[in-house]
């Protein structure tokens, strides 16, 4: 009876993914409106006009999360200099994310999808009935609001220098 119920409520969790076709490029990329550690709200709104790069992540401080943001962390200011803005989001906590991004000298933000909302809209959380946790997927936002490209399961070791190499080139065919 229990694994009937768990089944069902994993096909339900089904049923509520974004299309494919939602989540293209060319399409707008959901909006969200999150805290970072500090409690300031960020919307990804607010940055229309420049690039966005969104990076879910499953959880601070674990080997492959620390990885991939220190990696982030030492080619941010390529990104800037691209033009881009880096934020990172996971259902961690914001005072798990201040610990985090002070341990590691994060200079981007980390913003809290605690209730896992934001991740669903990108299709980006595992919700396992008993935990919950955001996929590593990245996006990338165009300046009018419009997803780019996607970059799903990512590689941790590698994928600070497949965005930079990405973002030059899209700014280089412009």
């Amino acid at each position: 009876m229990k694994l009937l119920l768990a089944l069902a409520a994993m096909g339900a969790l089904c049923m509520v993914r974004p299309a494919a076709a939602e989540l293209a490029p060319g399409k707008p990329a959901p909006d969200f409106a999150l805290p970072d550690a500090a409690g300031k709200v960020h919307r990804l709104a607010d940055l229309r006009g420049q690039w966005v790069v969104v990076y879910f992540y499953p959880k601070n401080d674990t080997p492959g999360c620390t990885t991939e943001a220190c990696n982030l962390r030492d080619r941010h200011h390529e990104l800037v200099k691209l033009g881009a803005t880096l934020v990172g989001i996971s259902v961690d906590s914001p005072s798990s994310h201040a610990e985090f991004a002070r341990k590691y000298s994060l200079p981007f933000t980390l913003l809290a999808d605690e209730k896992g909302e934001v991740a669903r809209a990108y299709d980006s959380l595992l919700n396992l009935i008993v935990f919950k946790m955001a996929k590593r997927n990245t996006f990338l936002i165009a300046p009018d609001g419009t997803l780019q490209k996607s970059w799903l399961g990512v590689d941790p070791k590698a994928h600070a220098d497949e965005l930079v190499q990405t973002l030059r080139a899209l700014q280089n065919k412009g």
